[in-house]
């Protein structure tokens, strides 16, 4: 993966996280981190792989499993399940979840207001 950037040029702040979580969402099996040193092709130290691998861990980005003396990591979920899933932990963040939600909706273009009343019309009543 070439990033047109000069070698020791440092990347904006998550730039490499963003990185090596497509390269991880765009694969077929979960990598280790040589494996995902290899696909970089950036000159990174094995060791910042492996600290930018286990900090994506940490915050709940990543599963990994032992593959013999290393780990190998895959993403928790695609693209749009991360997403899903960082909207819902901003919205934990806050005491008042409903006042969250009412201004979430209150705010929605109608065309999404309109899907996210289908989507939840579609959802089995739970009781």
């Amino acid at each position: 993966m070439n990033t047109g950037r000069d070698p020791g040029e440092r990347r904006p702040g998550g730039a490499l996280e963003a990185e090596v979580l497509a390269l991880l969402q765009s694969s077929q099996q979960a990598l280790t981190p040589g494996e995902v040193l290899r696909h970089l092709e950036d000159g990174l130290a094995y060791s910042t792989v492996v600290t930018v691998l286990s900090r994506m861990f940490d915050k709940g980005l990543l599963t990994r499993s032992k593959q013999g003396r290393a780990y190998a990591y895959a993403p928790v979920a695609d693209a749009h399940g991360l997403t899903a899933r960082r909207m819902r932990q901003v919205m934990e963040s806050d005491s008042d979840r409903a006042a969250v939600l009412t201004r979430f909706v209150e705010d929605l273009p109608a065309g999404d207001e309109q899907l996210l009343r289908q989507l939840l019309g579609d959802l089995p009543d739970q009781e």
